[in-house]
């Protein structure tokens, strides 16, 4: 039996990724695509709307994306169904989460600095820069 040595990871320098084969790997988080396979857990701190990529709407077509606002808030809004429609608008604060259906457009921004986690399958993520911006 080989033992592999139990060691702490620091989940805001890297990303947790979760192989089909049940391997569990600390590696480098990955805001694109990714062929790996693998679901990421991603925990971000943030302190602007800049680094929370809120020009852009971002899209994961492969999977669900479960969005966790660890510390602060946070405004996640989905990109309406249809020409003239509005935004979807869901307030995380501290301690709570929303499930983003695969397929679905969307965007954040900051109510305050905060500490967020993603869990996502990479997998043919897209980003749109948005052009409706104020």
């Amino acid at each position: 039996m080989t033992t592999t040595p139990i060691s702490s990871i620091d989940l805001f320098t890297s990303a947790l990724h979760i192989h089909p084969d049940g391997d569990v790997r600390a590696d480098e988080w990955r805001m694109t695509s990714s062929d790996s396979g693998a679901w990421q857990i991603a925990t971000f701190r943030v302190e602007t709307d800049a680094d929370v990529h809120a020009d852009h709407w971002e899209m994961h077509p492969e999977a669900e994306e479960a969005v966790c606002c660890l510390t602060g808030g946070v405004r996640l809004h989905s990109r309406p169904a249809g020409p003239g429609g509005t935004e979807d608008i869901v307030r995380l604060r501290a301690g709570t989460a929303v499930v983003v259906p695969r397929g679905r457009w969307r965007r954040q921004e900051l109510d305050a600095p905060s500490d967020l986690m993603s869990i996502t399958l990479r997998h043919g993520t897209r980003l749109e820069k948005r052009t409706d911006t104020r």
